[in-house]
């Protein structure tokens, strides 16, 4: 029994490791990156054995690193369960619709209620989707008639005002 156990924990920390090596990497950081700009707090080594499941992650300090990466904490934890062959799927499960792509990077520019509550929506979509890059987003139809309530325009008139406000491209 506490041999299952202790298989049962390794495995979790590998699937821990996995989904932190995964936030990481769509951070685009390497693990002298985190050290570097954590000021030493999260070592290299000591990083690349949670990522490896080598090392069990407390609580605190997943939050801490949680913080470091601005992404919410539950989103550094795996899935409740793997797939059928064993494998923690991470990727977008929606597939890749055509949508507009919008430059996150320039989202603080839009100032008052509606920024605020775009930057919300956003944010919202990235931990749907898991999706903490940063940098840019692709937002589908769905998400686009959201994003049309939001600015208080139609949905035909969404993409333009998106591109008025410097967010968006279309996406090929």
């Amino acid at each position: 029994m506490a041999e299952e156990l202790n298989e049962a924990a390794q495995a979790y920390a590998r699937r821990v490791g996995d989904r932190l090596r995964v936030i990481r990497r769509q951070k685009k950081l390497s693990l002298q990156d985190v050290e570097a700009q954590s000021s030493q707090e999260f070592k290299a080594s000591v990083l690349g054995a949670y990522e490896r499941g080598e090392r069990a992650i407390s609580v605190p300090r997943l939050e801490r690193l949680a913080r470091f990466y601005t992404v919410p904490v539950d989103q550094l934890l795996p899935r409740s369960s793997p797939t059928a062959d064993g494998v923690v799927d991470l990727t977008d499960r929606t597939g890749r619709a055509a949508g507009v792509t919008l430059d996150l990077t320039r989202l603080d520019q839009v100032v008052g209620p509606e920024g605020e509550m775009l930057g919300r929506y956003l944010s919202m979509i990235q931990v749907q989707r898991q999706d903490f890059n940063g940098r840019v987003l692709t937002v589908r139809q769905d998400d686009l008639r959201a994003i049309a309530c939001i600015l208080g325009t139609v949905i035909d008139d969404t993409v333009d005002r998106l591109h008025d406000l410097g967010l968006a491209q279309l996406k090929s």
